[in-house]
């Protein structure tokens, strides 16, 4: 797209955050507690140099690597940074899938890091990805995490431009020059000409687009700053804005902008604004002309799909790589302490286990109900951890396929691609369905962004009064069984649904929380649908908290879910 948001390498924006960053991470390299520092930092070294001369692949390997040689425990500051820079690499490309995967890994260490402006941009970061997927309510929804996160007013004009451009990409001009026109004059941006340019620019065309006749003089103004700054990726913005601007008055301006846009692109090997230009000159051009653009437009789209392709797949087989790696060591370190260590590993292993046998015998007797609970609760995350590991024959047969065949030929290298893409997926969706929940102050962040991951292009998923109340009051094993629930709901809805709406709402009701679920799909027969969807643990999940459930699932009319149980009093 032509470039209205604020983002890496060309903005602003990431250029103060990621000097920043790294400067914070030198500054504690003395102080880091990290049991590999030297390796972590000689790494970065080398990814940087790599990054420095334009040499992705490289940059992104050793990153990767850096993130790898990282005790997640102790080094959450370092992964968080590594997967940063990866994640801002794979956008560089065009690979927008796989750098909403490596900025959604680093969630998890975002509790306990020391360096809080990361969360902004990782959550910046989170946004572009799904703006460029057009997945608009996630895009918003990460936006607004980053400014929730971020106390920099420059950086908060900053993400509330994204948010704007996220409307204007929904043709929601209204909503977008009401942002930006309480941010364009600001004083925090008066001395950065070409954070300013773009927020004119925005706000130029969105006049255009609502008739405005105050926006010709925005864009012209926006032209002329970035003129000044010599902002060339931002100039590329303004001639496509103002090709389309003349498009109908003036035909011959139109083309004479759109052409300028094109040549500076083409000059920075910008593909992306290269395609959007040229499809301009093809609308406003006819004969011969036009067919020169459309077959240069043919070939460039080709070339450009062709080489996305390759850098995604380069990004998935490193990172394949080094985890097969560092599989592989572990399985042999753990070997080789078995051989050496066994004796003393079994005295431990019997005194453990007796331990353990008293510990949940007293934990039993004194909190048996309770503790059922948090036994349902560990024995899901076994039974994860159980299919996870039974999903190594299928890593087997991708090792010996890659061992044996030709991957130099097409079917062949898209069969093993198509198996580990299989195998990541499979992996990511029991992670995500079993993962360990936080019941703390962060509940309902984490409640959220669990609905937000089953929205996408087809299905939205909507959440009711999730703040309405102090959920620090309920008790922590009936939060995981509210997550648990609504999880099951949502996985079954993913399953048999066939819907493309979802409403979660979840209310307080006199001395009871009241949970409604509902959706827009096919509906089944009750009975079928506990047999067939499993269902059935829902009811057992609710039973155990002495919660009520009632189940509405006429078929062709939706499905609906209520389920309450008792509250502590406010």
């Amino acid at each position: 797209m032509i470039r209205k948001l604020f983002r890496f390498p060309n903005f602003i924006f990431y250029a103060l955050l990621s000097c920043c960053f790294f400067s914070c991470q030198k500054n504690e390299k003395e102080e880091t507690a990290s049991s590999n520092a030297a390796n972590y930092y000689s790494l970065l070294k080398k990814a940087e140099q790599c990054e420095t001369k334009l040499v992705y692949d490289s940059a992104f390997y050793y990153y990767n690597q850096a993130k790898v040689s990282c005790n997640p425990k102790i080094d959450k500051d370092n992964i968080i940074y590594a997967l940063m820079r990866m994640s801002f690499i794979q956008q560089i490309q065009s690979d927008y899938s796989g750098s909403e995967a490596n900025a959604t890994e680093s969630i998890p260490y975002f509790k306990g890091a020391k360096q809080k402006a990361y969360i902004p941009n990782l959550y910046n970061v989170l946004g572009i990805a799904c703006m460029e997927q057009k997945n608009f309510e996630s895009a918003l929804y990460y936006y607004q995490q980053a400014s929730r996160f971020t106390p920099n007013s420059l950086e908060k004009i900053i993400l509330l431009n994204n948010i704007s451009v996220v409307y204007m990409e929904q043709e929601k001009f209204d909503d977008a020059i009401a942002i930006l026109k309480s941010i364009v004059r600001n004083k925090d941006i008066s001395q950065n000409k070409e954070t300013q340019a773009r927020i004119l620019d925005n706000l130029g065309y969105c006049y255009f687009k609502v008739g405005n006749a105050d926006g010709i003089s925005l864009l012209k103004e926006s032209l002329e700053l970035r003129k000044q700054a010599n902002d060339e990726f931002g100039l590329i913005a303004s001639y496509f804005h103002l090709a389309d601007y003349y498009e109908k008055s003036q035909p011959p301006l139109s083309i004479a902008f759109a052409l300028k846009g094109y040549q500076l692109a083409t000059q920075l090997k910008n593909k992306e604004d290269q395609l959007q230009l040229l499809g301009k000159l093809i609308q406003n051009t006819s004969g011969d002309e036009s067919k020169k653009y459309a077959l240069i437009r043919l070939s460039l789209s080709d070339s450009l799909t062709h080489s996305r392709q390759i850098a995604k797949n380069q990004f998935a087989k490193i990172k394949y790589d080094a985890t097969k790696t560092k599989v592989e060591n572990s399985i042999l370190k753990v070997e080789q302490e078995k051989i050496s260590n066994r004796n003393t590993l079994l005295v431990i292993s019997l005194g453990a286990f007796f331990i353990i046998f008293i510990l949940l015998y007293i934990i039993l007797k004194i909190k048996h109900k309770k503790d059922k609970l948090q036994e349902v609760y560990s024995t899901e995350i076994r039974i994860a951890n159980k299919i996870h590991d039974e999903l190594a024959n299928d890593v087997f047969y991708a090792m010996t396929f890659a061992e044996t065949q030709n991957l130099n030929a097409g079917s062949n290298k898209e069969s093993l691609l198509d198996t580990l893409d299989h195998i990541y997926s499979r992996i990511r969706n029991i992670s995500k369905e079993n993962n360990k929940i936080s019941t703390h102050s962060d509940f309902i962040v984490h409640l959220k962004e669990m609905l937000s991951s089953y929205s996408n292009e087809s299905i939205n998923v909507i959440s009711n009064g999730f703040d309405s109340f102090d959920w620090s009051l309920i008790e922590e094993h009936k939060k995981i069984m509210v997550y648990r629930i609504v999880q099951e709901l949502l996985v079954n809805m993913k399953k048999h649904s066939q819907c493309s709406l979802v409403v979660v709402t979840i209310k307080k009701n006199e001395n009871k929380i009241v949970v409604d679920y509902s959706d827009n799909g096919i509906g089944i027969n009750k009975e079928q649908l506990i047999l067939k969807n499993g269902l059935q643990n829902v009811e057992n999940r609710i039973k155990a908290i002495k919660g009520t459930i009632n189940i509405d699932a006429t078929s062709g009319k939706g499905f609906k879910v209520n389920f309450s149980f008792p509250a502590p009093k406010f």
